[in-house]
């Protein structure tokens, strides 16, 4: 489970699980299927202490408490760093889904390409380009939102069931695209077929490489997932488009007249090197397809079963979208102002929410202030679903309120700081602090721009009403169910 150096400090440590050489392998076991249960356990039994929890190649010391929360966001990158738990875990996905979910060991040197986390210069792209242009890309994205919506669950006066994961993952998937890779392309069913399955590939056989020892992952990669032929595809679409651009930068300069403003142009312009290569620019796309793909999808799934369960907040929502759209039309700063829809989102996020957050790796030994050393080498992160659930931090934490938040927003008078996109050391979806997820305005403005169009054109409801489908915990992330139907009709005016 852990090298031999570093046994006698963490022995130290309390220990959710058996914890001997070969028993706690029982436990990593155990964490893969139920680490929801595990970190609960921990935070019931240590809470405000830290505790550690076993994973198939080495511990995950997990701490709760606000103030050792606050010095792990606190601490400095030499001390405990998230690039060198990235390069470590193969965490890829930080960049635009979640910056801490340490579930993702996906050996993505393998599936993904060394290069997302050696060099991730896609990660400044987001911060700038993308997220300053989130207003201006807001027409297009509505634009999508509604042509995805019309094709995947078409409006129709008879209730009709939907794989909502499916569907959410159809549509997710085109938004997305359409600020990545403009139209057409955005909606070709081959490439977005090529999408979501690159993104399966990348969790299913990543997941199962990350198991094996490091020499057989390159030939296991070959055998269970199809990563490398679909580069292969993906190029097949993408570099006649790249051709396309690049001739033009070449006959009328960088910034030639109706350029496209999208993710693939600023990816060209960042480039360096190699990586202008058709080949490392198609997988940079695919990388960021599955960042947004996986978690994006995730979160609105769970927002739509908790809305088909409890429909009895479509009707306020959709007089909140009604009335802002009738006097401002839609935008970003339109959405802005739905601060109900901001709200059930949040709350989605904070009730459905994974296990870990904020994982670091000690590059030296780190000592907390209650005097807990975690010697180098050693994985620690925030204990993200029991803080969520804590009557402490949130009144009635285990009941679903879908506009807390709005609440909190009149109660205390911080209009900022109950949004989506904000962070604290009780609310971690996206992390918290300087390396809180820079994609996350990105997440957010989807999120709410497809809630928004879901509430005011269509009425939901489960077939088995007011029971929600049930989640699994896969390996940290609480995942919703990916086969359960969600029956939709045209709303009744």
């Amino acid at each position: 489970m852990t090298q031999k150096p570093d046994l006698p400090s963490l022995d130290k440590i309390p220990t959710i699980g058996p914890d001997g050489m070969l028993t706690s392998y029982l436990g990593a076991f155990r964490y893969f299927t139920s680490s929801g249960p595990m970190v609960q356990e921990g935070y019931d039994k240590f809470k405000g202490a830290p505790f550690k929890l076993p994973r198939f190649k080495r511990w995950l010391v997990v701490v709760s408490s606000h103030k050792l929360v606050e010095e792990l966001r606190k601490a400095g990158d030499d001390e405990l760093s998230l690039t060198a738990a990235v390069a470590e875990v193969r965490k890829h996905w930080h960049s635009i889904g979640r910056e801490s979910n340490e579930n993702q060991d996906l050996a993505a040197d393998y599936t993904l390409g060394r290069n997302s986390h050696t060099n991730p210069y896609h990660v400044s792209v987001l911060r700038n380009q993308l997220n300053r242009n989130l207003a201006v890309l807001f027409p297009q994205t509505h634009d999508e939102i509604v042509r995805a919506f019309d094709e995947t669950i078409p409006l129709t006066g008879d209730w009709t069931k939907v794989c909502a994961y499916d569907a959410a993952s159809q549509i997710v998937c085109r938004v997305a695209n359409r600020m990545f890779v403009g139209a057409p392309l955005c909606k070709d069913p081959d490439w977005l077929a090529l999408n979501l399955s690159f993104s399966k590939d990348v969790v299913l056989g990543g997941r199962t490489v990350s198991l094996l020892p490091r020499f057989l992952q390159p030939i296991a990669v070959s055998l269970l997932t199809n990563i490398n032929a679909q580069v292969r595809r993906g190029m097949r679409h993408l570099v006649p488009v790249i051709q396309d651009r690049q001739q033009h930068i070449d006959e009328y300069g960088q910034d030639w007249d109706n350029k496209p403003n999208d993710m693939l142009s600023w990816l060209m312009d960042a480039a360096r090197g190699d990586e202008k290569s058709m080949q490392n620019i198609t997988r940079r796309i695919l990388v960021l397809n599955f960042a947004a793909i996986f978690t994006t999808t995730m979160s609105f799934t769970h927002a739509l079963f908790s809305l088909a369960a409890m429909p009895h907040y479509i009707k306020p929502l959709r007089e909140e979208v009604e009335v802002i759209i009738n006097n401002e039309g839609w935008s970003k700063a339109s959405l802005d102002k739905m601060q109900k829809v901001d709200s059930f989102l949040r709350e989605s996020q904070r009730y459905n929410t994974s296990a870990i957050s904020m994982v670091r790796l000690t590059l030296k030994d780190f000592t907390f202030s209650d005097g807990t050393v975690i010697p180098k080498g050693t994985f620690v992160g925030a204990a993200q679903c029991p803080i969520h659930h804590d009557e402490e931090n949130y009144v009635n934490a285990g009941v679903f309120d879908g506009f807390r938040f709005v609440n909190k927003r009149m109660s205390e008078g911080e209009n900022a700081k109950h949004q989506l996109v904000a962070t604290d050391p009780v609310y971690l979806p996206f992390g918290h602090g300087r390396h809180a997820c820079p994609g996350r305005h990105f997440a957010a403005n989807l999120l709410k721009g497809l809630l928004a169009h879901l509430v005011l054109n269509y009425d939901v409801k489960l077939e088995n009403e007011g029971v929600r489908p049930t989640n699994m915990w896969i390996d940290g992330s609480l995942v919703p169910n990916q086969t359960a139907e969600v029956m939709f009709k045209e709303r009744r005016f």
